[in-house]
């Protein structure tokens, strides 16, 4: 079975990134929970937190701030929820380290289980006005 995210990392599938460094990257959510949804993974594949050295593990959580301020920024956010989830029995649908950065909104009742499926156009504007923040 191949890894949807490794296949964004290599460039097999497209992905609308946020943030790159030499260890990490950043991209939209294609299914969003709500408006700037995005995830933040380790370019190295680990299926579960618990396959990384502490080190790296507080080194991926380090960069989230900036990203996740930078979303709030370019979305207008009034909040975020963070959610790291390992092991299929607790809702990690792709076997690959991530973090979700969620905005929330004051005028919205997000449902954290409904998702909408984004356009690619759409997803790339986004993206070009976060990385403008960051």
């Amino acid at each position: 079975m191949t890894c949807i995210f490794c296949d964004i990392l290599s460039g097999d599938r497209e992905g609308h990134f946020l943030y790159e460094d030499e260890n990490h990257v950043a991209f939209l959510d294609k299914y969003p929970i709500d408006h700037g949804h995005s995830l933040v993974i380790p370019r190295n594949h680990h299926e579960r937190i618990t396959e990384m050295t502490s080190e790296n593990v507080g080194k991926l959580f380090s960069i989230v701030p900036k990203i996740a301020k930078a979303i709030l920024e370019a979305t207008g956010a009034d909040a975020f929820s963070l959610a790291q989830n390992n092991g299929r029995e607790a809702k990690q649908i792709i076997p690959h380290v991530h973090i979700h950065i969620i905005p929330r909104y004051k005028n919205k009742g997000t449902i954290w289980t409904k998702r909408e499926i984004s356009k690619s156009e759409e997803l790339e504007e986004l993206s070009k006005k976060i990385k403008n923040f960051i």
